[in-house]
């Protein structure tokens, strides 16, 4: 017996080909005149299996022959054969006019409603209201509802500020359709997902940890997923300056409007950067679906399988989830895409760039201010914190400051024209200020100065270095300033 749940559809073309099987072959070989009785008479002591239950049935002589002359008469005679439609399918009997507009009303002031609530709701108004009508029943309403479109939706938990009412109108009047980029590294999705556990940190304490993933919208691959404490600018930089070393510099990023993804250090490194940042709309989720189709997998796969893990940590949780995504959701076929993400994201094209080094990203990320140097001692205060200018600046007036909020061990000097960052900035150093020690300032070029003899470079170390420069190679030295810079960015 097939008992298998099919729709109406499926129901009406399995009817359709069941009674062509039986009518068909007098199509093909009509009777000769006067044997269309017999004939039919022969087909109705027959017992056919049934196309949905596939019990035995037989079907009267009156039966067969409508279906004959039906199939006759059509040009295409398995449609002409289907179950016909009736003529009130389209029209809600048990429901009147007055019932309609109280449901459709009642769905805008409540959309997260069941249909169970809304029609507990609707018969107290009827008892209050008569004339509205009968109750009607439980499926009467639910298949209304259904074909009106009004669905049971997410409730906001602020549904009267500005940013919930036009989220819920445009989800009324506008339609959500799927999208996806045609090339690799062409957009990133990025957020922020609180984990179903809790672990424990080195401070003794119970944390309720927080995922980063990154994700490439063509190939759904994971550039980065990290678990982190907090949801911090700081913590949002350091995973994704890790996704752009590990992959590539992407066209365009699409994020929610938490405060690390507006916050100065992350838009103006983006800016700096050339990637496209785009928000998602306020209340508007489904915008960064595949996000949250990751989310699913990390917690019905990934954290399903740490339940045993007791003492789980952060540097466990780490662990565990880089070797699930290198080794079972990169290398697993995509239902959505035909292959793995991995496949694709090798085998498609990629619209990425070259990502700079650590030093030129760790300064890209800052956020970059104006402030005004204290002619006195040569000195600035930014976020409490004083820092020195060489003295071969302390000409400037204003100075172009970038730095990030979390690391005060050095801010940046920029160049406000080319926007190259020209010196290092350190806080002041008090202690080391008061041994009385001073250097003698350096002159500005238009003021005149002392002139000191000297007869340069000597002839022959002239020669040596010009013919090292002919050979094309690069000096085979690092300057003692470039390496402390890079040891600085690999510690950040």
């Amino acid at each position: 017996m097939n008992t298998e749940p099919q729709d109406a559809s499926h129901h009406q073309a399995r009817w359709a080909r069941f009674r062509f099987s039986i009518v068909g072959p007098l199509l093909a070989a009509p009777p000769k005149a006067g044997a269309l009785g017999q004939t039919l008479a022969e087909l109705a002591k027959k017992q056919w299996k049934h196309p949905i239950t596939d019990i035995a049935v037989s079907f009267s002589i009156a039966t067969l022959e409508r279906w004959f002359y039906r199939a006759k008469k059509g040009n295409d005679p398995v449609a002409a054969l289907r179950t016909k439609r009736r003529s009130d399918s389209a029209i809600t009997r048990a429901l009147n006019l007055e019932l309609k507009q109280a449901v459709q009303q009642q769905h805008r002031a409540h959309p997260g409603w069941s249909v169970q609530l809304h029609l507990d709701n609707l018969a107290v108004q009827i008892n209050h209201a008569p004339e509205l009508g009968a109750a009607p029943s439980y499926s009467t309403l639910h298949r209304y509802m259904k074909s009106n479109g009004l669905h049971k939706r997410r409730a906001i938990k602020q549904p009267h500020t500005d940013g919930a009412r036009l989220a819920r109108e445009r989800l009324e009047h506008r339609e959500v359709r799927s999208y996806e980029v045609d090339y690799v590294h062409g957009l990133w999705h990025l957020d922020f997902h609180h984990g179903s556990r809790k672990i424990l940190g080195r401070d003794g304490k119970w944390h309720k940890p927080l995922l980063l993933a990154i994700l490439d919208d063509h190939s759904r691959l994971v550039c980065h997923m990290q678990w982190y404490l907090d949801e911090s600018a700081e913590s949002l930089v350091h995973g994704f300056t890790q996704a752009l070393q590990k992959r590539a510099l992407p066209r365009a990023l699409m994020s929610d409007n938490g405060a690390a993804m507006i916050s100065a250090e992350f838009t103006e490194g983006l800016s700096r950067l050339g990637i496209l940042h785009e928000t998602t709309l306020p209340y508007s989720p489904y915008q960064n679906g595949k996000q949250e189709v990751l989310w699913a997998q990390v917690e019905g796969r990934l954290m399903a399988m740490l339940e045993g893990e007791a003492e789980l940590t952060l540097p466990l949780l780490n662990e565990a989830t880089i070797a699930w995504v290198e080794f079972e959701y990169h290398r697993k076929r995509h239902s959505e895409i035909g292959s793995t993400p991995l496949d694709r994201y090798l085998q498609s094209k990629s619209v990425g760039r070259p990502c700079p080094d650590t030093t030129l990203l760790t300064r890209a990320f800052c956020a970059q201010v104006k402030r005004r140097q204290r002619r006195s001692d040569g000195t600035f205060t930014l976020e409490g914190c004083r820092f020195e200018i060489p003295n071969q600046y302390r000409h400037l007036e204003e100075l172009h400051v970038r730095y990030a909020r979390w690391d005060k061990r050095c801010a940046y000097l920029v160049d406000p024209h080319s926007q190259t960052c020209v010196a290092t900035l350190y806080p002041q150093d008090k202690s080391t200020n008061a041994d009385g020690v001073r250097r003698t300032l350096v002159q500005a070029e238009n003021k005149p100065q002392h002139e000191v003899p000297t007869d340069g470079i000597a002839p022959l170390l002239k020669s040596l270095m010009a013919e090292y420069a002919a050979t094309g190679l690069p000096p085979a030295y690092l300057q003692k300033g470039e390496t402390a810079m890079e040891a600085k960015g690999e510690s950040t």
